[in-house]
């Protein structure tokens, strides 16, 4: 009988980041309330890292709160984005630091595994470095899974993919 499966991954779109930072920084440049704050975003691809600098902490949430609206307005999803602490930087200005999280880490991969063993499906998933590939006899069973990971709530943006 032929095995089914398919690949759970968490990915963002790095393009789409871009466009929403390229968006946000013209309104920021035409708003009354960041005049004279220097406010900068910067997308680092390699690191995924989204770097925010402006004058002060107060400034920096609204940056970032600007930043959201624009993300979400595009569709991305906001949970994979974790804001780190807020740093004072040279010259009176606050900088903030994003990390985009691209792939499933390996304590909630372990987390998922062990929820589809919980269930008792008879599915086997198999950690494949920062995503996970559920297999099983039986597609029923893989829609089954499917439905019982868009119901958890991990901490990220699950896709699934790669269905065979």
């Amino acid at each position: 009988m032929a095995e089914f499966s398919f690949d759970v991954v968490s990915k963002v779109d790095l393009n789409i980041i871009e466009e929403a930072i390229n968006i946000a920084k013209k309104e920021v440049a035409n708003r009354y309330d960041f005049k004279d704050s220097n406010p900068d975003i910067l997308l680092m691809q390699k690191e995924n890292i989204i770097k925010l600098t402006c004058s002060d902490e107060y400034k920096i949430k609204a940056l970032y709160d600007v930043l959201l609206t624009r993300l979400s307005k595009r569709g991305v999803a906001l949970k994979n984005f974790q804001p780190q602490k807020i740093e004072a930087g040279l010259g009176g200005t606050a900088k903030q630091d994003i990390k985009i999280q691209q792939g499933i880490p390996s304590d909630k991969a372990k987390e998922i595994v062990k929820l589809i063993k919980e269930n008792k499906f008879k599915a086997n998933a198999a950690i494949q470095g920062d995503q996970l590939r559920v297999s099983s006899a039986s597609k029923d069973v893989l829609q089954q899974v499917i439905a019982l990971l868009k119901n958890g709530d991990f901490g990220l943006e699950l896709q699934f993919t790669n269905y065979r």
